[in-house]
Formats: structure tokens, C-alpha cells, sequence
């Protein structure tokens, strides 16, 4: 029986293989449900789900809908257990690829590639950026600076210029990509202190770094 801890790091490699450039993070909060594996290429964000032979579909349907509420394009991978009827219970736009030992090692199977997710929004995903992050997206298409402001309004502010058309969406969403591979855990929290001291801000508890992995 195939379990989460044996697929992780074979997937890894094989997300490597395929897409080519990537950034792996780990465990990262989405609403209500934690997205297994988050894959940030070139041009997207990828959510994996990991259903190995050990789980079940009992929360699927709440994850699948805070996935696509996040996400570019979302993937299940599945043990063999569950490759014969997954498909009725994840969206058509959704990936699915299969995992099985073959002799010793874990083959990898794309039995559907994903296709964009038409739910998501620039303000969900630009959740995932920290303040320090935000400022780099303001200072390149030349908005306001909004020193003492809080991380929510600046996401608004910046939502709002793309939803009117001031801020092409490929562009941002080049930008946010590249932010994400650029990001640096080591130094993360001692760029978000220097800006709060810098800008007059009270110091906030340290957020919880989900774990992570680069390619």
C-alpha cells in the first residue's frame, strides 16, 4: 500500500522532469484545507493534492473547491486504489496522474493533463505574498507606496488595477511567479521586520512557514 510519505519525493523529480523549471512548497493553508504540494512554474501556480491508498475521499470536495479558489491549474495524484474512479470526483479541469511501483521504483502515469482553472482570482493568489513582496509589485507598474498601510489594502489596491485593466494580467502574474521562485525563507522574516520598523509598524507574531522544497 502506497502512503503519502513514499510518494512525495519520487513526485517531486518526476514534476521536475516534466514541467521542467519549478519550485516545490510544501503544506501550505488554503481556507479551510492545507494544499499538499504547491508547484510554481514560469507562468502559473499548480496545487497538488496527494491521495495515496491509505486515504479517502472524505474531505475531496472541500478541498477541491478551496483548491480552485487559489490555484491556475490543480492536480490529483492518486495510489492505484483509487485510479479507476477519480475522475468522478474532482472537476474535468483537474489533473490527474496515477502512481504505482513498477519493480522497486514508483512509476508516475498522467491519466489527464489539467486545464485552466477559471475560478481563481489575482486577490486570492496574491495572498500568497508577504508585505516586503507586495512593495516590489507596486514599485514595477508605479503605484503608490501605502507605507503605513495593511497588507489586505494593498492586495485590493492592486487587485483593483487589474480588474480595470491599469495592470496587464500576464504581466502581474509573471511577477508573482517570479516573486515565489525568488523568495528566500532565510531572510523572509527579517525583510517583513525591517520594512514594519522602517514604515512605523508594531512587530506581529511570526506567521507559521510552511515547509517547502526548491527545484
Amino acid at each position: 500500500m502506497l502512503k503519502d510519505k513514499d510518494i512525495r519525493e519520487p513526485l517531486f523529480f518526476f514534476l521536475e522532469e516534466k514541467y521542467g523549471k519549478v519550485r516545490i512548497l510544501e503544506e501550505k493553508n488554503i481556507g479551510r484545507s492545507r494544499a499538499d504540494v504547491v508547484m510554481v512554474t514560469e507562468g502559473a501556480i499548480v496545487g497538488i493534492e496527494i491521495k495515496s491508498d491509505a486515504d479517502t475521499y472524505a474531505r475531496l470536495a472541500k478541498q477541491v473547491e478551496d483548491y480552485d479558489k487559489y490555484y491556475d491549474f490543480n492536480i490529483v495524484v492518486v495510489g492505484t486504489s483509487h485510479a479507476m474512479h477519480i475522475r468522478e470526483h474532482v472537476p474535468e479541469h483537474w489533473g490527474v496522474i496515477t502512481v504505482e511501483y513498477e519493480g522497486d521504483a514508483l512509476d508516475f502515469y498522467v491519466l489527464r493533463e489539467p486545464s485552466a482553472n477559471t475560478e481563481v482570482t489575482f486577490r486570492k493568489k496574491l495572498e500568497f505574498l508577504w508585505r516586503p513582496e507586495l512593495v516590489k509589485i507596486q514599485q514595477k507598474f508605479e503605484m503608490p507606496a501605502y507605507k503605513t498601510s495593511s497588507r489586505s489594502f494593498v492586495v485590493d489596491k492592486i487587485a483593483t488595477r487589474v480588474e480595470s485593466g491599469i495592470i496587464p494580467e500576464d504581466a502581474l502574474q509573471s511577477e508573482i511567479c517570479e516573486l515565489l521562485f525568488e523568495r528566500d525563507y532565510n531572510t523572509i522574516f527579517e525583510e517583513i521586520n525591517k520594512f514594519r520598523e522602517e514604515n512605523g509598524l508594531h512587530k506581529r507574531r511570526r506567521r507559521k512557514v510552511n515547509k517547502k522544497r526548491s527545484k
